[in-house]
């Protein structure tokens, strides 16, 4: 790790550590309060295998919430997300799924993000139960790599204020932990921005504490047949992850994409959690041509669960097929 991301101040860090959370701020401001009094015992993890190659992958779901896409989506046309969502038979209000993925590569189990945590309410934070529907404890976990910083993919990383994964090394792109990790930034950050920072840098914090942090640049392996690629915009470093096994390949998305039924056919829509929508936007469409002309798996995040599936260009943008249905893994 460069030494210059290590080298925090001692005021910025108990500004970090001493930090509420609070409910007005950030990105909860803009979820449903209808997930506010859901009762988690309603609820249910849930996961869903899939066989890439050698590859093992479950998708682990986080749970889900209602968000509003005529409050959260930007760059759109008038009416265009009452248009496409009812042709989804859809409303504009609707459940985002807050997903993960666990991929047993050889001996090591390897997250892709990590949810919640308690972050965002009742209806959130259930990874480590799903992670136990699939026989796995946290300390087993390995390595966890990281798309982007936003707490719906590193609050589960710290739960109560403890390390959730005692033993597992956290990848993050280097662009992304200085972005967000050096006081300079939050000092001149905006106040829209100010939150996201505060939120954050509370679940990073005790990881870097830890010494479990590990960053590193693009287009070099973490482990054999996994590829960081930069996809920025979303945050300055967000990073798409590509797997390969036996010729076949899956890439996480992250958060190139929150609404399937906008996004897909109108990839230049995008949303009030872009840090640089331009280039977000730029990021989304070569993404979703490389997918489209490569035929490759690719998963996100927000799509409804698993979020697995494949991408076809059409005459007026994209269209989404998601993986069918399996109780045996080779649903593909």
């Amino acid at each position: 790790m460069k030494t210059n991301i290590i080298n925090l101040e001692k005021s910025y860090l108990y500004r970090i550590k001493t930090f509420t959370f609070s409910l007005s701020l950030g990105l909860l401001s803009v979820f449903s309060a209808a997930a506010q009094n859901q009762s988690k015992s309603l609820l249910q993890s849930s996961n869903y295998d899939m066989k890439l190659g050698d590859v093992q992958i479950i998708a682990l779901s986080d749970g889900s919430i209602p968000q509003d896409l005529n409050k959260l989506l930007t760059n759109v046309k008038p009416g265009e997300v009452k248009e496409l969502t009812e042709q989804n038979f859809q409303n504009p209000i609707v459940e985002a799924s807050v997903n993960a993925y666990l991929l047993k590569i050889d001996d090591q189990l390897i997250l892709v993000d990590a949810g919640t945590s308690e972050l965002y309410g009742p209806s959130l934070g259930f990874l480590p139960g799903s992670l136990k529907k699939v026989g796995i404890l946290p300390e087993q976990i390995d390595a966890i790599l990281i798309t982007h910083i936003h707490t719906d993919h590193t609050g589960g990383l710290v739960t109560n204020g403890k390390i959730t994964f005692p033993n597992a090394t956290v990848y993050i792109s280097q662009k992304e932990f200085d972005f967000w990790m050096t006081p300079i930034y939050y000092r001149e950050a905006t106040n829209r921005l100010k939150p996201y920072y505060e939120e954050a840098l509370l679940k990073i914090t005790p990881i870097l504490e830890a010494g479990k942090i590990k960053t590193f640049d693009y287009e070099k392996e973490i482990f054999p047949g996994v590829m960081p690629i930069p996809r920025l915009g979303h945050t300055p470093g967000h990073t798409t992850y590509r797997v390969s096994s036996k010729g076949e390949t899956i890439v996480f998305l992250g958060d190139l994409i929150h609404s399937a039924a906008v996004q897909f056919v109108d990839p230049d829509v995008t949303i009030v959690y872009d840090v640089n929508p331009k280039e977000a936007a730029k990021a989304r469409k070569k993404a979703f041509r490389d997918a489209a002309e490569q035929k490759y798996w690719v998963a996100g995040d927000h799509l409804s669960f698993p979020g697995i599936g494949h991408i076809r260009k059409t005459d007026n943008g994209y269209r989404w097929f998601p993986i069918n249905y399996s109780t045996t893994g080779n649903g593909q």
